[in-house]
């Protein structure tokens, strides 16, 4: 059997602007919601500036740690709560969810949002986490954020506000957020 040589990566965008958002992508939860939050931030580039052409989803598991087997991850019915919410980025590169805060998904783990940016230049999506605040020896007891350098560690962790919590993405340069790979592309 013939195997077929693997093809080169193509740039993500910018299509996907106006092409992936739809109508309550980043309403996981409605703003009644007794415990909604705002997940928010800014993507930027190398130079610190922002991008105004990203795209953001989310992943998480509901307040109890249990991640969402729903069927349809975008369904928007004010009741299902699926874990997943997608958002443009605006003019100024500033994303928002109206979402819950994660629980932990198993003992020993830092509650976490997994995020994907997808963006103009980019050969794949980039993949990071935004954990909840949390302390060094949270951090420590975690298996993902303790094997990740101290001064790299505050690149994954959300700052509070008073609407929830703010994460901004750098996606190069001294403050360049640490990013997963997983298998080989």
């Amino acid at each position: 059997m013939n195997q077929l040589a693997p093809t080169p990566g193509q740039t993500v965008g910018p299509f996907f602007g106006y092409a992936l958002p739809y109508d309550g992508g980043g309403d996981l939860v409605p703003l009644s919601h007794p415990h909604a939050i705002r997940l928010h931030g800014t993507v930027y580039d190398g130079a610190g500036l922002p991008i105004p052409d990203a795209l953001i989803e989310i992943w998480q598991a509901d307040e109890n740690g249990v991640v969402p087997k729903e069927s349809g991850s975008r369904s928007r019915d004010g009741w299902t709560f699926t874990g997943f919410g997608r958002a443009s980025v605006d003019p100024e590169g500033h994303y928002s969810f109206t979402t819950v805060l994660p629980g932990p998904t198993r003992d020993g783990a830092a509650p976490f949002f997994a995020v994907t940016v997808f963006a103009r230049g980019l050969l794949h999506r980039l993949l990071t986490r935004a954990y909840l605040p949390l302390d060094d020896v949270a951090a420590a007891a975690d298996p993902f954020l303790s094997s990740v350098p101290d001064d790299r560690r505050g690149t994954l962790v959300a700052r509070v506000d008073e609407h929830g919590l703010i994460f901004d993405i750098h996606l190069q340069g001294n403050d360049e957020a640490v990013f997963l790979s997983f298998g080989s592309d």
